[in-house]
């Protein structure tokens, strides 16, 4: 009964009287002593005199304070009925008394869930232009979740909203996830509004993605990290790797060889730091590892040559390193340092536009070029890497807008393609004029006409107008119509080569600057392209953000809370990446 009466927001305040009875026998009964029969009417009197009642107010406060913690920190929902939470905020405030886990969970956070929805849809009406990034991924319950997020420009400030985390309890065919992004875009209202779409190389977001008809980009990160591990297909690669990390996973798995290594680390002042192990489907991990090898090398040696590991290491048959291994691990780094650098730029939150893709692609195909002082070693990584990359991004229609995306990032606008300079700029003008005709729609031409007219007319006498035959009186508002259409797109054509002309003289920006912010800030002096600019900025060269996503989605279905309803997960990690 009194669980029912809280889940209706009845509050049942229990007897205090049991309350203070028991704290004075049991302290009575720690003295020594027989309980005095008006202890326990003082120490309910001077209970309820320092216990007030909160106004509704105060006690609102409390429970969205409560439930910010635990949807921020993703503790399981008995968080609030554990005996120390209780006691913990009974020391903070005896007025304030917490609320049941049931309330939390089927009424607080479904609440507070409902109005931040309303609140993202409201915002992404005002909004012309939404890119997204899809990816599935399964619970440690089995379960498949396919998450997908918005992105979008604000006041010149990049949003990012996660739509939906959603269980999808049928197969990965590309049909059904085309459904599942098509239900979720019109529950939010874009469907109209998509520019592009990131997603990874999986065939079923490919066919889903086609369907849909949406302009479909690879992400950049996981392109690079398939080029990173097509070198675990070159057996010199393959063979001295093996070796590296055999003696990784043999310093890692032994106690002692921590504990030496630690030593020769202080006695050669080098960072203590531990070895790195390298898992393939974990992007840069081969890059990671070598680059902690090299570093640590020297301690590594020393370590080798330690009586304390010696024997060990010769009863496992553990091969040496040499330094031809040192030159192949230098060698190595200074390569595919550029590729590791790559992946954190495109991965980043702070503006990771595709205007990058081909700049990066174009960086890589100089530094991976191969020259005349190369060893057959560092030739083989080289075009090994770029026969991977070098099929990437070929399509004629992706590498066109990935063209026009980068002319329109003030960073990278003097990186085009050689050839389509010229072919690039007329499309943006094309796209351009077509933009703003159909927004103006000829309303702006009949009123600057409209007022022209009124002016002429009050300066200077009336004059008699010739007579108009029959069939100019009936098509008279159609003839109109075209003349007027005709004035406005000659003046849009006009400020359109002006704004690109002047965009084009204008010197790159820093690689430091914000591209959004800084077309923002241009507005006053382009209102036409800026307005395209920001459709193209959305668009996001990775998939990470629904990677991110899920990193959260895993510390909310842990093991500790593995029997947590989808639809309840999908309100907290809501609620975690868009409120905080």
């Amino acid at each position: 009964m009194i669980k029912h009466l809280r889940i209706h927001g009845v509050e049942i305040n229990a007897c205090p009287v049991f309350n203070a009875l028991r704290r004075t026998s049991s302290a009575a009964s720690s003295s020594g002593s027989d309980p005095q029969p008006g202890t326990a009417v003082t120490a309910l009197k001077s209970e309820s005199a320092a216990r007030g009642k909160m106004s509704a107010q105060q006690k609102e406060e409390c429970h969205r304070k409560v439930t910010a913690h635990i949807v921020k920190r993703l503790h399981p929902f008995s968080e609030v009925e554990s005996p120390t939470f209780r006691d913990m905020v009974k020391t903070l405030n005896p007025k304030y008394t917490p609320l049941s886990r049931d309330y939390l969970s089927n009424t607080l956070i479904p609440s507070w869930y409902k109005v931040e929805k309303s609140n993202i849809i409201t915002e992404l009406s005002e909004v012309s232009a939404v890119a997204l990034t899809c990816d599935g991924w399964s619970s440690i319950t089995q379960d498949h979740y396919l998450t997908i997020t918005a992105h979008y420009i604000e006041e010149g400030k990049m949003q990012q909203k996660v739509l939906k985390t959603k269980a999808v309890y049928k197969a990965q065919t590309g049909c059904v996830v085309a459904e599942e992004i098509s239900d979720v875009l019109s529950e939010f209202g874009i469907s109209d509004k998509i520019v592009a779409v990131t997603v990874d190389n999986a065939a079923n977001m490919d066919v889903a993605i086609k369907r849909l008809r949406f302009v479909k980009l690879c992400c950049f990160a996981h392109t690079l990290n398939l080029a990173a591990q097509s070198l675990y297909s070159l057996n010199s690669v393959s063979q001295w790797v093996a070796k590296v990390r055999t003696i990784v996973v043999w310093m890692k798995r032994c106690s002692m060889a921590k504990v030496v290594l630690g030593e020769k680390q202080q006695l050669l002042q080098l960072p203590r730091h531990s070895l790195i192990l390298d898992v393939r489907t974990r992007w840069n991990s081969l890059y990671l590892m070598l680059e902690r090898f090299t570093e640590q090398y020297p301690a590594i040696q020393a370590a080798s040559l330690d009586q304390r590991l010696r024997k060990n290491m010769d009863r496992d048959r553990l091969a040496r390193l040499t330094e031809e291994d040192f030159r192949k691990a230098e060698d190595f780094i200074n390569l595919m340092k550029v590729l590791y650098t790559s992946t954190l730029c495109v991965s980043s939150e702070k503006s990771p536009t595709c205007g990058q893709i081909l700049p990066i692609l174009k960086k890589l195909e100089a530094h991976l070029a191969v020259n005349e002082g190369d060893t057959v070693f560092v030739s083989n990584l080289k075009k090994q890497v770029w026969a991977n990359l070098s099929k990437r991004y070929q399509n004629d229609e992706i590498r066109n807008f990935l063209q026009v995306a980068t002319a329109l990032d003030p960073r990278f606008k003097h990186k085009l393609d050689d050839g389509t300079v010229d072919t690039i700029w007329d499309q943006i003008q094309r796209n351009l004029i077509e933009q703003s005709t159909e927004e103006d729609g000829g309303a702006d031409g009949d009123t600057m006409q409209s007022e022209n007219e009124d002016e002429q007319e009050s300066q200077q006498p009336p004059c008699k107008l010739p007579r108009k035959t029959p069939l100019e009186e009936l098509f008279a508002e159609e003839e109109a119509q075209n003349i007027v259409s005709q004035q406005s797109s000659i003046s849009i054509k006009k400020q359109v080569e002006r704004e690109l002309q002047i965009y084009q003289e204008v010197p790159p920006v820093l690689m430091s600057e914000d591209p959004a912010a800084w077309w923002w800030n241009q507005q006053k002096t382009y209102p036409l392209l800026s307005n395209l600019a920001f459709s193209y900025l959305c668009v996001q060269a990775s998939s990470t953000p629904s990677e991110r996503v899920f990193s959260t989605a895993g510390d909310a279905i842990c093991p500790e809370r593995s029997r947590i309803l989808p639809e309840k997960a999908d309100m907290i990690i809501f609620l975690n990446k868009n409120c905080f």
